[in-house]
C-alpha cells in the first residue's frame, strides 16, 4: 500500500482540511504530534447504494434502544474516538486535529452522528461533508452496537440526500463489515471530482430518529 505521506508544517486549520479533502488527501498525527498528509493507493470506500444493515443489527434497530442525534456533541465524539483503544496506547487524533475539525464543524462541513442511552453518549462517528462526498474519519462505542447504529443512520442520511461517495481511507476489518472495498487511487480521484460537483446537504429533521 502506498500512502505518500507529506509533513504538515503549519498549524492545521479548517481551510487546510477543506483543501486537503477536495484534493484527495487527509491528515493524521504521529506519536510526537507531527501531522502528515496521506493519499492511500488503493483507497477504501463504502458503496452507498448497495449498503444493507447486517441481519444481526436489524433486531437492535427495531428495539430502538438507542437515541440518535446529529451534531449535538461533536467534540465529545472526537475525544472519545481519540481515546486509546484497548491494547493500544497510541492515537492519530491529536489535540491539533481535534481543534481543526471542531472549527470545521462550526463551518458546517464536519458532522457527528451520536448514539445515546438515557441521555448518555455511548457511541458515534464523525466525518467531513463536501458536495456529494462524505469522508468518514473515526467511530467509537462504549456499549455493544452503539457505533454500528450510528453508522446505519449515517448511511440513511447519505442515501436520502443522494450522496455519491463515502470515503473510508484505509481498508481494515472494521470497515469491511460495513461493505468497504478498495479502488485504485486514479479511480478514486475521478469519483471524488464527480461527487464534489454534486450539491448535497448533510441533514435530517430533528434530533430524531424514526424509521
Amino acid at each position: 500500500m502506498s500512502v505518500s505521506p507529506k509533513v504538515h508544517t503549519n498549524k492545521l486549520t479548517a481551510d487546510d482540511l477543506i483543501y486537503g479533502y477536495m484534493n484527495g488527501i487527509f491528515p493524521m498525527a504521529d506519536t510526537d504530534g507531527t501531522l502528515y498528509w496521506y493519499s492511500p493507493d488503493p483507497r477504501a470506500i463504502i458503496p452507498i447504494d448497495t449498503y444493507k444493515p447486517p441481519k444481526s443489527l436489524r433486531p437492535v434497530i427495531n428495539k430502538k434502544t438507542f437515541e440518535v442525534r446529529i451534531n449535538t456533541n461533536f467534540e465529545g465524539v472526537m475525544r472519545n474516538c481519540a481515546a486509546a483503544r484497548k491494547g493500544d496506547s497510541e492515537t492519530w487524533i491529536s489535540e491539533e486535529i481535534i481543534e481543526a475539525y471542531c472549527e470545521l464543524n462550526k463551518f458546517g462541513k464536519a458532522y457527528s452522528v451520536e448514539t445515546y442511552i438515557n441521555n448518555r453518549l455511548v457511541g458515534g462517528l464523525y466525518g467531513v461533508s463536501i458536495g456529494g462526498a462524505f469522508f468518514g474519519e473515526s467511530m467509537f462505542h462504549t456499549v455493544p452496537d452503539a457505533s454500528k447504529i450510528a453508522f446505519h443512520y449515517l448511511m440513511k442520511i447519505l442515501k436520502n440526500q443522494d450522496y455519491e461517495l463515502l470515503d473510508t481511507q484505509f481498508i481494515n476489518d472494521n470497515v469491511k463489515r460495513f461493505g468497504a472495498i478498495e479502488i485504485p487511487r486514479g479511480e478514486y480521484v475521478k469519483a471524488l471530482k464527480s461527487s464534489l460537483e454534486k450539491p448535497c446537504l448533510f441533514r435530517e429533521k430533528g434530533l430524531w430518529i424514526k424509521d
